[in-house]
């Protein structure tokens, strides 16, 4: 379901940004595809790269744009003056309830764990959005996302597919690599099919492709002989990769799985994400985003959400239990966040507002306890009384979940800068 925006802030707009476009034999443009091949961990030091290496960790975020309400999923308050019509229900975690909303949830939270205190000291969408996709406030010299870091850190040598994945499904996105440049930024998939530009012109032979791409190398190579540069090296691998992508392009299709998978995980939008983004990981890609749009609920907050929950949960469900029973949970971090929640007190209008003080995520998988709950609010949901945390804490417990040292740096240009925020820290209580 797609609710109007209706807080009025220029938040809201769809930054789509060119992708791909205007490159020689596939299509593909420069500088505008992500992931990354080569010496992708040599920041780290050679044990610890050897082990990431070996480790094959990856992370998945699902982004609920607009701000999805903590009461009607994570931290339900029955009973209460804030607390909505909603009950609350059993999970597969005994004494953990979440909404009823959440059903098919409910039954895998033994591989998840609830946040329920965090603030983040914000209520706008775009600074939201930052804070909890790079671990700081948005201030300053931009920070890298989340996939970028994951991307350099734990993309294989020589992985034909990008490392930092985003399928859109509504909802702006800060993607950028910032200072890791450009190799590390995201490959946006508009419409969850395979990139744009990535398949071969019908008029074009393969011999005559392969012709172009060699003269491509030879030309690269005798700029590079003389005028080499970080940017002349993302534009060169950004050709490369493309090339190999071309040969992977079925990696993105979702009609080569079985007709029951497709079922199971619905026949809209979100659901075909989730079992693209399932593709994705069983192939090893590090990074992949999934967001789904709109929970701005200024108004109607129940019939909303019982509408974007209804499409969001079962899918969901399905591709976290999918993931343990093939054996890839224990090295995916699977993360729900949006940019803030929703107020506990319910306006005029049956909505609930931008609320950064008192909300929830949920995550678990790799490096996560399973069955956690982390933090409580007040009886009516309008305060943290035990175990404040913000964004800054959240990130340094998703990097080191994966085995990411957050409290090291990285050196661009000769220059440190900190991974994580090194004022704070992880929930060191959330970590296995």
């Amino acid at each position: 379901m797609r609710c109007q925006y209706s807080c009025g802030t220029e938040d809201h707009a769809l930054s789509r940004r060119s992708f791909l476009r205007g490159a020689t034999g596939a299509g593909l443009g420069a500088l505008a595809i992500g992931g990354s091949l080569g010496k992708n961990a040599s920041w780290l030091s050679p044990a610890v790269a050897s082990e990431l290496s070996k480790s094959q960790k990856r992370i998945l975020t699902i982004f609920l744009h607009g701000g999805v309400s903590q009461l009607e999923t994570w931290d339900p308050k029955p009973n209460t003056d804030t607390g909505g019509p909603f009950r609350p229900i059993a999970t597969s975690v005994p004494g953990l309830q979440i909404s009823e909303l959440l059903p098919y949830t409910a039954q895998q939270m033994h591989h998840l764990s609830v946040v329920r205190s965090i603030n983040t000291k914000n209520n706008s969408h775009g600074p939201g959005a930052t804070q909890m996709q790079t671990g700081h406030n948005e201030m300053g010299s931009p920070h890298p996302h989340l996939g970028a870091i994951v991307a350099k850190s734990l993309t294989p040598d020589k992985f034909a597919l990008p490392g930092h994945i985003l399928i859109r499904g509504g909802g702006s996105s800060r993607s950028s690599a910032a200072y890791l440049g450009p190799r590390y930024s995201s490959v946006a998939l508009e419409d969850g099919k395979a990139p744009q530009y990535s398949e071969r012109p019908s008029a074009l032979t393969m011999t005559s492709d392969e012709r172009r791409q060699e003269f491509r190398r030879l030309a690269n190579d005798r700029f590079a002989g003389k005028r080499r540069t970080a940017d002349t090296d993302a534009y060169t691998f950004s050709y490369d990769q493309a090339v190999q992508l071309m040969a992977q392009r079925d990696v993105f299709d979702v009609a080569k799985e079985p007709a029951r998978d497709q079922e199971r995980y619905g026949s809209h939008e979100f659901g075909k994400h989730c079992l693209l983004a399932r593709r994705l990981l069983e192939q090893g890609v590090p990074f992949v985003q999934v967001n789904h749009s709109n929970y701005d609920t200024h108004f109607e907050n129940f019939d909303y959400h019982i509408e974007q929950l209804g499409e969001f949960d079962r899918p969901f469900a399905t591709l976290v239990s999918d993931l343990a029973e093939r054996g890839l949970l224990k090295d995916t971090l699977i993360v729900v966040m949006s940019e803030f929640g929703r107020t506990p007190k319910i306006n005029s209008r049956y909505g609930r507002d931008h609320w950064g003080t008192a909300w929830s995520v949920c995550l678990g998988g790799a490096g996560i306890q399973p069955g956690a709950v982390i933090g409580k609010t007040n009886a009516n949901g309008t305060a943290v009384t035990d175990r404040e945390i913000d964004h800054g804490h959240l990130f340094h417990t998703y990097l080191q979940a994966v085995g990411i040292p957050s409290t090291e740096a990285f050196t661009v240009a000769g220059r440190k800068f900190p991974i994580a925020d090194p004022a704070k820290g992880p929930i060191k209580e959330l970590l296995a």
